[in-house]
């Protein structure tokens, strides 16, 4: 009988004809073949998590009586919720677990718990069956804690060598084919279920198969070009939305921290990265990666659908995951050169920490907040002291201010008047950033007359009366002072 490609190597859906179980099937069909034990499935996209469920529910004969709902269905989401609310009787397979909001997995979590305990006295409790990507259990044993021994938690192992053989000769069969080096793919694939059958249907297509062959055929593996053909076929699905990510909310030629993340992140073996390790573990994009990682990347994916559609970022965990392995396939291969080039960024000689660092005296504390403010709305990260003081706790502001207003800002902004020459803070400030000056990298904002030691009379600021008690002076600000920022940072 003749088989289509397509549905011999399968790159989305349940396989057919090339499902291989994963090491360790057996485990996992053991706790979801106890009643009520509650079963959470981690790991990343691509591994087989839902296939490798949907197959063990119907070798248990209950495929037909789960209910399959999963948290990228805006009807299943509400679906999702009743079930939380108002448990029931039956088998429920919660797929992208991680997606829903914090109280429903609060909810089903306490419901699990009560299954758990109480299933072999009370059926009318629902088993639950709970998908998503990497630590989902360990979020969900925090958010309930006593649930731990009562729950399967387990995450799909990679396939074997021997595991994506038998995979690739069950397709062989199907389609009447051999490979050549077939130990290529598994090479490529490191075990990954979705890649090999990504794989295996481009090596078919590129060799002129698009079914079972009347006689046998061989079909050549030359690893470039298949990677190559591979990327190609993804560009058009994910390139906006890489762009999209990495020139951020508000486009400036200098502002790239969410490339150096993304490129940062392509170098990974895991597609699910936690930022605080990845920043402290590579120094070269450190100062990006804590630009972004408290507010920013959170605002731009969910600004921007394309961005939400293929990333997802936990501001709380810093766990920052790609969660298409095709995705992931095209980041790791992709000319990032030539993606900073389309993007239109400039060659940046440093990483820093902070775009702006703002240098006022107290008096001036609202002018400065509103001018931090405005700039976060515009993308820029910015050093404005109260927004970091729990970041600082335990060190000292006299050395935190060297390093701030010395070298980890781009530009420091500050705001001059006869207080900041004054006050004993903003006179340490100005010693932090006064060799800067010759550089163009200091901001003068005049807000009198004042003159200072170190700053040129003729230094290019900004001369602005504030004027605290006027109706619209926040605009005003913006128009005058934050604007002027922007463009000289971009």
């Amino acid at each position: 009988m003749k088989r289509l490609v397509e549905e011999v190597f399968v790159t989305e859906g349940v396989p057919q004809f090339t499902f291989v179980t994963p090491p360790n099937y057996t485990e996992i069909l053991l706790d979801i073949r106890r009643p009520g034990k509650p079963v959470v499935i981690e790991g990343q996209s691509g591994t087989g998590k839902t296939t490798c469920v949907k197959k063990i529910l119907e070798r248990l004969g209950e495929g037909a009586s789960a209910t399959y709902l999963t948290a990228r269905d805006a009807t299943h989401v509400s679906a999702i919720a009743r079930v939380a609310q108002v448990p029931t009787a039956g088998t429920f397979v919660i797929d992208d677990f991680h997606r829903l909001a914090q109280d429903v997995q609060g909810a089903l979590g306490d419901i699990a718990k009560i299954a758990a305990e109480r299933a072999t006295d009370n059926p009318d409790l629902p088993k639950l069956v709970l998908i998503g990507i990497n630590q989902i259990g360990s979020d969900l044993i925090q958010l309930v804690p006593d649930i731990a021994k009562r729950t399967g938690i387990h995450r799909i192992q990679p396939g074997t060598a021997a595991q994506i053989q038998e995979l690739i000769n069950a397709g062989c069969k199907e389609l009447n084919i051999t490979f050549e080096n077939a130990e290529l793919i598994f090479s490529e694939s490191r075990g990954d279920y979705w890649l090999t059958q990504q794989l295996c249907q481009s090596a078919c297509a590129l060799n002129g198969v698009t079914e079972t062959c009347a006689e046998r055929g061989t079909i050549g593996i030359n690893l470039p070009i298949l990677r190559q053909r591979v990327v190609d076929r993804l560009k058009a699905a994910y390139y906006p939305a890489v762009k999209e990510l990495c020139r951020g909310q508000r486009f400036r030629p200098s502002n790239d921290p969410y490339y150096k993340l993304l490129r940062a992140v392509s170098e990974q073996d895991s597609s699910i990265v936690d930022l605080n390790e990845l920043s402290n573990a590579k120094a070269e994009v450190h100062g990006s990666i804590n630009n972004i990682k408290e507010r920013r990347l959170s605002v731009l994916i969910q600004s921007k659908p394309v961005c939400a559609r293929h990333f997802y970022y936990n501001s709380e965990t810093k766990n920052f995951a790609i969660e298409d392995p095709a995705l992931f396939y095209f980041l790791k291969h992709l000319d990032w050169n030539a993606l900073r080039s389309d993007c239109g960024f400039r060659e940046a000689p440093k990483d820093y920490e902070f775009d702006f660092a703002i240098s006022f005296a107290g008096e001036n504390r609202d002018l400065a907040r509103h001018i931090a403010e405005s700039l976060a709305v515009l993308d820029a990260n910015v050093f404005f002291d109260e927004q970091y003081e729990a970041n600082y706790l335990g060190r000292t502001w006299s050395k935190e201010f060297l390093r701030i207003f010395g070298s980890a800002s781009r530009l420091v902004v500050c705001l001059l008047d006869n207080h900041h020459k004054d006050k004993i803070w903003p006179t340490f400030e100005r010693e932090c950033f006064e060799p800067r000056v010759a550089d163009a990298e200091v901001i003068p904002i005049f807000l009198d007359d004042t003159a200072f030691p170190g700053i040129p009379k003729d230094t290019i600021g900004i001369k602005y009366a504030w004027k605290p008690e006027a109706s619209d002076w926040q605009n005003d600000v913006i128009d005058n002072i934050v604007y002027k920022l922007i463009e000289r940072a971009s």
